[in-house]
């Protein structure tokens, strides 16, 4: 185990192994480029100008990139790599801009996640180096480094997200060591640390679920509750599992993730999850994706359960098997209305699918990765 958390996870050694870095180039040397002539991507001649083109952006990283995130309003690009950087892009209709380079980590830098605008222009980054770095953009161009969370685990952070913003500025870090952190913004400006112990094999991946709301739990007619901050993550053991904080004592406690179809399960590591905007009233949806090829979609509640048995169905979580992929599935990412599930898988493209009202899923659109030429995953 623990030569195993010491060495880069199996995502990068096969990227390595499989093809060369898409783009090379010189990294900028300046943390805050000059303003440089935007990029515009132009159509080809003859191509059907209906069909929405997507634009590949030209990177300069100088080794692969892991993770691509665009801001809360979708004008901002950021970009991290195995050459330990972040890059930082301005994004306006089909041209974008060189913003920043951020530096910091000393190792790859496996994921970015955007806090929600209220709190500004703020980029946390997991890393190798086990830690998470905080930049906000203090004015146009110019990033400061908010806080440093160094030798934040014992190993790798391979993930970090911030959560919906009503529970204020808080951020979740996922690590091969196997814990889960759990990082919050206090308001005389400092930062505490939490840790959930997940599992010993290794988190791979975490996410927030949605802010949702409840009835009071005397089931009186008052107003109604917020529901308690939750979070569900992915490990090298194959499971999955679900924390919410207690609302009475304020600890993350574990809950019990059972599936209505036990058949249906993971049997190989679980490289990322991903909780749905909530769609319908009191359902809970999950997708979660595998080195073992497989999306699967979890559900739990909802209007049209149909389970007789409501107290004790009710908690479990029924599986569907969206798609059996030919390689290895490393990312699935919602859209914000919480019906269209982008799935990356290690053949170098991105698929887009849907939920039909029939409950099977299809797939409506794919992004080939052109630019590698094969080899390097799509969303990554």
């Amino acid at each position: 185990q623990q030569q195993q958390q010491s060495q880069p996870p199996p995502q990068q050694q096969q990227q390595m192994t499989q093809h060369q870095q898409q783009v090379v180039a010189p990294a900028p040397a300046a943390v805050a480029p000059a303003p440089a002539a935007a990029n515009v991507v132009e159509p080809d001649e003859g191509e059907d100008q209906s069909k929405v083109r997507p634009i590949y952006v030209d990177t300069q990283h100088d080794d692969m990139v892991h993770d691509a995130q665009l801001d809360y309003y979708g004008t901002k690009l950021a970009t991290s790599s195995s050459d330990r950087t972040i890059k930082v892009y301005d994004v306006t209709g089909n041209s974008y801009t060189p913003n920043s380079t951020l530096t910091g980590h000393s190792g790859p830098v496996y994921q970015l996640s955007w806090s929600h605008p209220k709190y500004g222009s703020i980029l946390a980054s997991a890393s190798f180096d086990s830690s998470v770095l905080i930049h906000r953009e203090s004015r146009a161009g110019e990033w400061i480094l908010v806080k440093a969370f160094t030798n934040l685990h014992e190993s790798s952070v391979n993930g970090v997200t911030f959560a919906p913003h009503e529970h204020g500025l808080c951020a979740a870090a996922a690590s091969s060591d196997g814990r889960v952190s759990v990082l919050s913004h206090e308001a005389d400006d400092s930062w505490t640390v939490e840790y959930l112990k997940d599992t010993p094999l290794g988190v791979n991946a975490v996410s927030w679920a949605p802010y949702g709301v409840g009835e009071p739990l005397d089931g009186s007619e008052g107003d109604i509750r917020a529901l308690p901050p939750r979070l569900v993550t992915g490990g090298s053991d194959n499971g999955i599992r679900i924390w919410n904080r207690d609302a009475a004592t304020g600890a993350w406690e574990q809950d019990a993730f059972e599936s209505a179809v036990p058949d249906v399960s993971h049997s190989d590591w679980v490289r990322d999850v991903a909780w749905a905007p909530n769609v319908v009233p009191g359902r809970d949806v999950i997708a979660s994706c595998s080195e073992d090829k497989t999306v699967i979609i979890w559900k739990r509640g909802g209007e049209d359960d149909g389970n007789e048995n409501s107290d004790d169905d009710s908690k479990k979580w029924t599986p569907t098997v969206l798609h059996a992929f030919d390689d290895p599935v490393w990312r699935v990412s919602w859209s914000v209305t919480g019906n269209i599930l982008a799935v990356s898988s290690g053949d170098s493209t991105v698929t887009l699918w849907k939920e039909g009202l029939d409950g099977t899923w299809s797939q409506v659109s794919q992004v080939d990765d052109v630019a590698s030429g094969g080899g390097n995953k799509g969303a990554e």
